[in-house]
């Protein structure tokens, strides 16, 4: 997990606002699942859980996170598949 790159170019976008854990998460699996390889997903979410639950859940699944912008309310993460 990197924090202090730039973010990649997402080539698709996944907005969990409002979405209470652990719905960000699943949610984050289920759709990493039907994209394509090399795919980025950016998965935004404003549930306090989900700073530990996206990342570990994405990696314990086999995909890659590349970044995470906590520098607004709502955390920003960029996984690719």
């Amino acid at each position: 997990m990197k924090n202090n790159t730039k973010a990649p170019t997402p080539t698709h976008r996944l907005d969990m606002h409002g979405e209470p854990c652990p719905y960000p998460a699943i949610k984050t699996l289920e759709a990493l699942r039907s994209l394509d390889d090399d795919d980025i997903l950016e998965i935004i979410s404003d549930c306090p859980q989900s700073i530990n639950n996206i990342p570990m859940d994405v990696q314990n699944h086999g995909f890659q996170v590349l970044h995470v912008d906590t520098s607004t309310p709502s955390v920003r993460y960029f996984v690719k598949r």
